[in-house]
């Protein structure tokens, strides 16, 4: 049977609280973790024609939401990126180069962190080299690598395929045929794998 998989994008916050605490859900459930897999909201938003929380008059809820959530957790504080949702295509690349060596989990969560609780914006190259550096990986190999058409090409195959699934936002988890979008879902779904292994 497939992995579960956990889909994601670096602009979502619901998929940042997801990120810090999903192995650690899905153990507990006795599930193997998910596997990791990088996908473009945006392409997600267009093939299914919806927008992002964040652009409605659901914004501050929607924020204060993830406040709040992080707390519960013992997150960090939430430190809200300048400029926030913004593009951040180049940081979803170097997440897709970072999964195909073998960084799939420790370059997001480092990502996530930077743009989350450091409040340091991803839609900046400079910021993502540093998330990179923590997860040791060198900027200049990054830089050439997600210039690649085969990484392009992997993004967008990706999240074409998260489409094909059902997958019309982040975070969701995979089990199977059956989607758990949502950070509140988290929970269920490590029960789902658990139960289908």
């Amino acid at each position: 049977m497939t992995p579960p998989r956990f889909f994601y994008d670096l602009g979502s916050p619901f998929a940042y609280l997801s990120a810090e605490r999903i192995h650690t859900v899905f153990e507990e459930a006795g599930a193997e973790p998910p596997v990791w897999k990088p996908v473009l909201l945006g392409g997600l938003f267009t093939r299914f024609d919806r927008g992002s929380w964040a652009q409605t008059d659901a914004r501050a809820e929607g924020m204060r939401e993830v406040e709040l959530r992080a707390a519960a957790y013992g997150l960090p504080p939430i430190r809200w990126p300048e400029g926030w949702p913004s593009n951040y295509l180049f940081a979803m690349r170097v997440a897709t180069f970072a999964t195909e060596i073998g960084r799939g989990v420790s370059l997001p969560l480092a990502a996530f962190r930077q743009h989350f609780a450091a409040g340091r914006d991803l839609s900046k190259p400079d910021n993502v080299l540093i998330a990179a550096a923590s997860a040791e990986l060198h900027p200049r190999a990054l830089t050439t690598a997600v210039a690649r058409d085969s990484i392009k090409s992997r993004l967008r195959k990706t999240t074409d395929e998260a489409a094909d699934l059902g997958v019309f936002g982040v975070p969701s988890v995979v089990v199977g045929e059956e989607v758990f979008w949502g950070d509140d879902r988290l929970e269920e779904a490590a029960v789902r794998a658990a139960n289908v292994a």
